[in-house]
């Protein structure tokens, strides 16, 4: 009886590796995993810049503008729900994708911003915050890109024979993926013009100033 009970185990444990389920969960993990290193670093950019605006507020209090477009933003962030579901979603996650390009654009401009202030340039509290923020977006740069990887290989194993029979079984379908922020600027073919090469100035006639010859 035990070992009947084994080559059931045994039979099962092949087809479930056969049909690929096991692979599907292993990449599902992965992309949990990836996923989490994303919402990590995209809560640390958000955690930083209350501090960051409130140093610049100090030195250039009059550009409201900049100052209310990156605080809407980050409130525009901290109002999606970023659960782990949300990559199951690509309606949600492409609502949190564009929140996420959002603040990173505001964010983007309230540095260059800083460029007019000298003294807000010099302050060292500012100085630290700014390395904080451009290492930071080094680090979302890298997590999305091991996400990205996640995900395609997910996508893969859900797709491709036989594991997509088990995949369709049980319910699993392709998850969502960043895209490129600028796809439609990126899209667009540069014009290329050719300009005409500009005229050699005239040469001044035999005789004339600055000529040799002339006296």
């Amino acid at each position: 009886m035990r070992m009947r009970l084994l080559a059931v185990l045994a039979l099962a444990a092949s087809l479930l590796s056969g049909c690929g389920y096991n692979q599907i969960q292993v990449n599902d993990e992965a992309v949990n995993a990836s996923w989490s290193e994303v919402l990590n670093q995209y809560k640390r950019r958000a955690d930083l810049i209350p501090n960051l605006v409130s140093v610049v507020q100090g030195y250039a209090g009059h550009e409201k503008e900049v100052l209310t477009r990156v605080t809407e933003a980050r409130a525009n962030v901290a109002g999606l729900k970023a659960t782990p579901e949300l990559i199951n979603d690509p309606a949600a996650f492409a609502k949190f994708q564009k929140a996420q390009s959002e603040l990173g654009g505001a964010l983007s401009r309230l540095l260059v911003v800083s460029e007019n202030y000298p003294n807000l340039k010099a302050d060292a509290n500012f100085r630290d915050l700014q390395a904080q923020v451009e290492g930071t977006e080094n680090r979302i740069t890298v997590a999305r890109n091991r996400y990205i990887k996640s995900v395609q290989e997910y996508n893969i194993s859900v797709r491709t024979f036989p594991n997509s029979l088990t995949a369709s079984v049980m319910g699993w379908k392709t998850k969502a993926n960043f895209t490129v922020d600028d796809e439609k600027a990126i899209s667009t073919p540069p014009a290329i013009k050719f300009n005409a090469p500009a005229a050699a100035p005239d040469s001044p006639a035999p005789g004339a100033p600055g000529t040799p010859g002339y006296s």
